[in-house]
């Protein structure tokens, strides 16, 4: 609990130092409202680490919540970046264990920690450099329905056909985290990279990916949340680096915080879930899920 505030507190004091300093835009910022906080958090929260795509379960609910104009897009773009880096804190509390292995990892090569975290600095590579190539590019061509919806789509199709055939392989077996090489390591970084499509879902990709390389359903979805902790914070730390002043415009100390906590509780709940589930009810429907979803917003913009 200490440590969770003391991340709020560092992440509003970049707030307030922010606002101290003077806009050079004459026109008074996108300010999100309490309620339209709890929502985005919420869906962050229950979306950042399930196989359906935070970011597109986001951009969709802002075009429902009409904040569609091109200051409100910025808004909704700068308040993701703080609310996605509060559910990481989630898996920091779900998986201390495996996090302070790593953290023995950095400081003694013998430490059980060690083979995973470099694991996953080599998973996390992939999608870090082609993501830093291509970031405007994609989100001026893809952050729209259609190609978001598109995503979700291929992406449910994709599910439902490999989980198929991971079981018809596999069963429910596989190899354990423990097990894995850096060659299946590199498979999941160069499957995550598709999740740079907005849409997609991290989460789907590294799952799906750590099932081609053979590991067990329980381990793959593991797998891919340690997989978030180095890739939201990298990209929390970089859009707070390039545009924190922007970032803390749009909000007062209060609807940040409480959208902060929204998204942390939901996700600890929804990362809970979902792994009691998935030995019961598999991937699938969730890949039937993004169908649905994708075909009604493709219906409603047609």
């Amino acid at each position: 609990m200490k440590k969770l505030l003391f991340i709020f507190i560092v992440l509003l004091s970049f707030q307030w130092a922010a606002q101290a300093v003077p806009s050079d835009s004459t026109k008074a910022p996108y300010q999100f409202t309490y309620s339209e906080s709890i929502i985005l958090g919420i869906v962050e929260g229950l979306t950042e680490f399930l196989p359906v795509s935070s970011t597109g379960h986001l951009e969709l609910t802002s075009y429902w919540l009409q904040m569609d104009s091109k200051d409100a897009k910025d808004a909704v773009d700068s308040f993701n970046i703080v609310i996605q880096g509060a559910a990481i804190l989630a898996i920091i509390g779900l998986y201390r264990k495996r996090v302070g292995e790593m953290w023995n990892g950095v400081f003694h090569a013998a430490s059980s920690g060690r083979k995973l975290l470099i694991n996953l600095i080599i998973s996390f590579c992939p999608a870090a450099f082609v993501g830093l190539l291509f970031h405007h590019a994609i989100k001026e061509k893809l952050f729209n329905p259609t190609a978001i919806a598109g995503a979700l789509i291929v992406g449910g199709v994709l599910m439902i056909v490999l989980e198929w055939h991971h079981r018809r392989k596999h069963g429910i077996s596989g190899l354990e985290i423990s097990q894995m090489s850096w060659r299946i390591a590199l498979i999941i970084g160069i499957a995550q990279i598709a999740s740079l499509w907005p849409g997609t879902s991290r989460s789907m990709t590294t799952i799906l990916g750590a099932l081609l390389a053979g590991l067990s359903l329980s381990a793959a979805a593991e797998y891919s949340f340690l997989l978030a902790l180095p890739t939201i914070i990298a990209a929390t730390l970089y859009e707070l680096a390039k545009s924190y002043k922007e970032v803390f415009h749009h909000a007062s100390p209060g609807v940040f915080t409480v959208g902060m906590i929204v998204s942390a509780i939901v996700a600890a709940l929804a990362v809970k879930g979902f792994v009691r589930y998935l030995q019961r009810g598999g991937l699938s429907p969730f890949g039937w899920y993004r169908i649905i979803v994708g075909v009604v917003v493709l219906w409603l913009i047609s």
